[in-house]
C-alpha cells in the first residue's frame, strides 16, 4: 500500500499545485498530523473556493468573507471534500503552510514536522462518512510512511493553536474516528 504514495503525491488524488510551501528544515522528521476544517463561505461545500485559496486565486471581492481572507498564503497536503474526494497541493515532504502560530508537546511551528489534512466542514455541522473513511484510510498509509506519527500524534489545529484555532470542532468525532483507524491499522498488521 505504500506504493500508493509516490514522491510525496498520493496517486489516488486530485493534484492542485500549491506554492504555499516550502522545504523542510534539515533533518525535520514527520510524526504529527493535523486535521483541519474548513468550509468557503463559511457553511456552504462544493464550490471550489478552497482549492483557489489554497493555490493564491481567491477572488477577495467574490464573497464578503473573502476581503479578509484573499491576500492569505496558506495551504495543506491535501483536502477531503463532502464526498471523500482528495485533492492533494502540497507532496508530503514538503512543508505546507497550515497551522500557522502553534506548539505541540512544546515544539512550536509544527509545519515543520506535520502534515495538514483539511475536511471540507464546520466546527458545528456534522462531517460526512466518506470524509471519515477517506481519513482514516490516509491516515493509516501516512503512519505506515512515517512511523513517527501514532494514533496520539493525531490532532486537531485546536490543539496545535488553542485560543487561535477551534476546528475541526465539535462536529469532528475523535471517538468514532479512532474506532475507523484502529481498524484500518488491525485489517493491515
Amino acid at each position: 500500500m505504500s506504493n500508493m504514495i509516490d514522491n510525496g503525491w498520493l496517486a489516488t488524488a486530485c493534484r492542485r499545485l500549491s506554492a504555499n510551501c516550502d522545504e523542510r528544515p534539515q533533518n525535520s522528521e514527520v510524526d504529527l498530523i493535523v486535521i483541519h476544517g474548513i468550509s468557503l463561505p463559511p457553511g456552504q461545500f462544493g464550490e471550489g473556493w478552497i482549492e483557489d485559496l489554497f493555490c493564491n486565486q481567491l477572488d477577495p471581492t467574490a464573497h464578503p468573507s473573502f476581503a479578509d481572507i484573499g491576500e492569505l498564503h496558506v495551504s495543506a497536503h491535501v483536502l477531503i471534500r463532502r464526498d471523500g474526494s482528495v485533492v492533494q497541493f502540497v507532496p508530503f515532504d514538503k512543508r505546507a503552510w497550515h497551522a500557522g502560530e502553534s506548539s505541540f508537546e512544546g515544539r512550536e511551528r509544527c509545519n515543520d514536522f506535520s502534515i495538514g489534512i483539511e475536511l471540507e466542514g464546520t466546527d458545528v455541522l456534522a462531517y460526512d462518512p466518506a470524509q471519515y473513511r477517506v481519513l482514516a484510510r490516509l491516515v493509516c498509509l501516512l503512519m505506515r510512511c512515517y512511523p513517527g506519527v501514532t494514533p496520539e500524534r493525531i490532532v486537531g489545529h485546536s490543539e496545535v493553536a488553542p485560543g487561535r484555532k477551534t476546528d475541526p470542532g465539535a462536529s469532528f468525532d475523535w471517538p468514532m474516528f479512532r474506532a475507523m483507524l484502529q481498524n484500518d491499522i488491525s485489517s493491515v498488521d
